[in-house]
């Protein structure tokens, strides 16, 4: 990876807890980790943030509405929408505001990381098996190289998270699949482990090998 055409993705760190996402404090944590490390490297950083106006305009079809007509989730009337204050974004930071799962979904990211002359894009963030995935698949398919921080992503149940993870080791070809703390090595220039993705469909799983599989993505040491 060369940091001097990288970028962090942080996908929706936000303060809205209603999915009951597993591990958010431990992700915020390590998220600070990382994110002092990108500051004081000069990667840049570029936080979504998902929204659904109170007014309903723009919302997904299906998205569950409350009693009043207003959306459950990540709604604008409401501070749930706001990235967790532990890990904001600075004033000069750039934050992508969508109204999709996707991070590229008619959203200018594409446009701002091609100006930023981005070819590596270190991806993490909520949910894995939603937005997560979604951003990083399209990353892919705009021919950016993804890496992705295990455990610097969360979904509401474990099952989700590992079954998303290993479909994206399969399918995103050129993906490399680091724990927090082994990428801020690689950023330090130090021997560090990483899994990287060498033929497509490699980690093939059923539900008895699932754990099994996704503990394999542990890395190897480099």
């Amino acid at each position: 990876m060369d940091f001097q055409k990288t970028a962090l993705l942080l996908i929706d760190l936000q303060k809205e807890s209603k999915f009951g996402i597993e591990g958010v404090e431990d992700v915020i944590k390590k998220s600070r980790q990382l994110i002092d490390v990108c500051r004081n490297q000069d990667i840049p950083i570029i936080y979504s943030r998902h929204m659904n106006r109170s007014d309903r305009s723009g919302i997904s079809k299906g998205e569950p509405l409350d009693e009043k007509g207003k959306p459950v989730y990540y709604s604008t009337d409401s501070n749930n929408f706001h990235i967790f204050s532990e890990i904001a974004p600075k004033e000069e930071e750039i934050v992508i505001d969508k109204f999709r799962w996707s991070a590229f979904h008619e959203t200018s990211l594409d446009l701002i990381l091609k100006s930023l002359d981005v070819e590596h894009l270190i991806i993490a963030g909520f949910v894995t098996d939603g937005c997560v995935m979604t951003s990083a698949f399209d990353g892919f398919f705009k021919d950016y190289q993804i890496n992705l921080v295990k455990d610097m992503c969360a979904a509401s149940n474990e099952g989700a998270h590992m079954a998303s993870i290993l479909i994206m080791a399969n399918w995103i070809y050129d993906i490399q699949i680091f724990e927090s703390e082994e990428l801020i090595k690689n950023i330090h220039n130090e021997d560090h482990q990483v899994w990287k993705s060498l033929e497509p469909d490699s980690m093939q799983f059923t539900p008895e090998t699932m754990r099994e599989m996704f503990h394999k993505l542990g890395g190897v040491h480099e």
